[in-house]
């Protein structure tokens, strides 16, 4: 299969989807208006339902492919670390776990490829699937920041949410899954090589 073969499936499309929404959240993201924040939210969660949309029909469609196997993980990252990147300067997140998180995945990322090079592949645990899982949650509420009311019918009422205490609640969660399953991806490479 060539590289354009590889590339032309709906999986990767929806992949490079993602990857190309990058710019567009990282631009929103320059003005800390409301406005601007639910559009970069919007597409925030369009992105990340694409990253579930795609694997799951990559595995049902029985094409899965290097190329996907190596988009995918990086459109992740991408999104991930852009829009936290652009959330430090409105005061929304703290620099130095966003910092933390970065470095995580960048000492992963390599360990990853030192184990790929030598054959070997070590499975990462379902801490990352959660730790992920978070940050989507989590990344949304902090674009949004802002006091929302929303109404669920005459029996409820109005319901009022501070979405940066709704969002900084879930990035901590987030925050110790990325420290916890970095840890113990560590461990799972060393114990590997100390063979």
């Amino acid at each position: 299969m060539n590289l354009r073969t590889g590339l032309l499936n709906l999986p990767n499309i929806l992949t490079l989807a993602r990857v190309a929404a990058v710019p567009i959240i990282v631009l929103l993201l320059l003005s800390e208006s409301r406005t601007a924040g639910v559009w970069a939210a919007s597409i925030f969660g369009l992105a990340a339902a694409t990253d579930f949309i795609d694997g799951w029909l990559a595995r049902k469609w029985g094409i899965v492919t290097v190329l996907g196997k190596f988009l995918d993980p990086l459109a992740d990252k991408l999104v991930v670390m852009a829009a936290l990147i652009m959330l430090i300067p409105h005061g929304r997140v703290p620099a130095w776990a966003v910092f933390l998180i970065l470095a995580r995945e960048m000492i992963i990322t390599g360990l990853r490829s030192i184990a790929s090079s030598e054959g070997i592949v070590i499975d990462a645990s379902d801490l990352g699937k959660y730790k992920t899982i978070y940050q989507m949650v989590a990344i949304p509420g902090l674009m949004l920041h802002y006091d929302f009311y929303w109404l669920f019918g005459l029996e409820w009422g109005v319901f009022h949410v501070n979405m940066h205490n709704f969002g900084i609640f879930f990035f901590y969660i987030a925050f110790a899954l990325t420290l916890w399953s970095g840890f113990d991806y560590l461990q799972k490479f060393f114990r590997v090589f100390a063979r």
